[in-house]
């Protein structure tokens, strides 16, 4: 199973507003942090989310086809964790609808740093 993704960013402070905001209705907080590295998530124990630094000090780069999807546990919470990303600087990259009728509801965005994030309910 997953312990934690980490996703590179280029500004630390920017990244970490923006996932403990656009989180925080889910529970999850900045339960470490590192300087270059912050884990962010309900606790050490359930799956988290990185923001880091590029450890060897290059650029970051969103890859192609790497995503992120976070469960919202509905579909009005696919819808509001999609408006408030766009609100919190996120960037549109599929607005939520239903992708497979009757069974997935999903909405896309890109963070200010252009990694790719997913909204998603099944059923």
């Amino acid at each position: 199973m997953i312990g934690y993704v980490t996703l590179g960013v280029s500004d630390m402070g920017r990244a970490k507003q923006f996932y403990t905001d656009l989180l925080a209705d889910l529970g999850a907080k900045v339960l470490m942090d590192m300087e270059r590295i912050a884990f962010i998530g309900k606790s050490m124990g359930a799956p988290m989310l990185a923001v880091c630094t590029p450890f060897n000090g290059e650029p970051n780069h969103p890859g192609n086809g790497n995503m992120v999807a976070i469960p919202a546990g509905s579909k009005e919470a696919v819808d509001k964790l999609y408006h408030k990303a766009i609100e919190l600087g996120a960037t549109c990259d599929g607005e939520p609808g239903q992708r497979i009728p009757d069974m997935f509801y999903g909405a896309y965005v890109r963070d200010p740093d252009g990694n790719k994030l997913a909204f998603f309910e099944f059923g």
